[in-house]
């Protein structure tokens, strides 16, 4: 994996709005500084503050994570474009987290919104959508056919849990075991996800990218992409 990379974005509560700047390794872990309070998960729905909650009149919490909020940032996603090489895409995401006192809790408080802006054209996820994996799915199937994403979640060596995923960053990566994933073809039967599970590489977050990185086209637990 490469070195930090920064995303530029912004924090929005009911005290008003401030800049910040997202720090993630691509795996499992995010940190900013939010009106000089150090917050820091492998999630963006789940950010805590480092140290201890700070007092309640600054933020929101649930469980210990911010909530009624809006989380906003930008990543930068390469699109591999036919016949013309690899152009520079933008994501622009935004996250908002409900209000854990309304009538709506946890996971189904959370509303994402992702745009991809490539080459003056943008390409956003239909509303509903609550994780990445569904919301980049959405945004390459509205790309040019000559237009593939480069990015974990359309790589070759990337999977899923058969239980399911959250929001982010619960992608596995199995590039150190390449021969035995490529021989995956479900969740049951010879050949599934459960043989090579226990010996995946490590867990990464959907926008981020390797230099092992192949388009995915088929097999795996999840099959092609998209």
């Amino acid at each position: 994996m490469t070195a930090l990379q920064r995303w530029p974005g912004r924090y929005t509560d009911r005290h008003g709005t401030e800049d910040v700047v997202f720090e993630s390794d691509g795996r499992r872990m995010i940190r900013t500084t939010i009106r000089g309070v150090r917050f820091e998960s492998d999630s963006m729905e789940d950010l805590g503050a480092v140290g201890g909650d700070p007092p309640e009149q600054m933020f929101s919490f649930f469980d210990g994570g911010l909530c009624s909020c809006l989380l906003e940032w930008e990543v930068p996603i390469p699109v591999e474009v036919r016949g013309s090489g690899v152009r520079p895409g933008v994501l622009r995401c935004a996250l908002r987290l409900g209000d854990p006192a309304g009538p709506r809790r946890g996971l189904d408080a959370e509303t994402l919104t992702t745009t991809l802006l490539l080459d003056g054209h943008e390409f956003r996820n239909t509303e509903g959508q609550d994780d990445f994996e569904t919301a980049l799915r959405d945004i390459q199937r509205q790309l040019p056919r000559a237009a593939r994403m480069k990015a974990c979640i359309a790589c070759a060596w990337s999977d899923y849990s058969p239980y399911g995923n959250g929001l982010m960053a619960g992608l596995a990566c199995f590039r150190d075991i390449k021969d035995r994933y490529l021989r995956v073809e479900g969740k049951r039967g010879p050949g599934n996800i459960f043989d090579v599970w226990d010996d995946l590489t490590e867990f990464v977050q959907e926008t981020w990218l390797c230099p092992e990185f192949e388009h995915r086209t088929h097999g795996g637990y999840r099959g092609s992409f998209p």
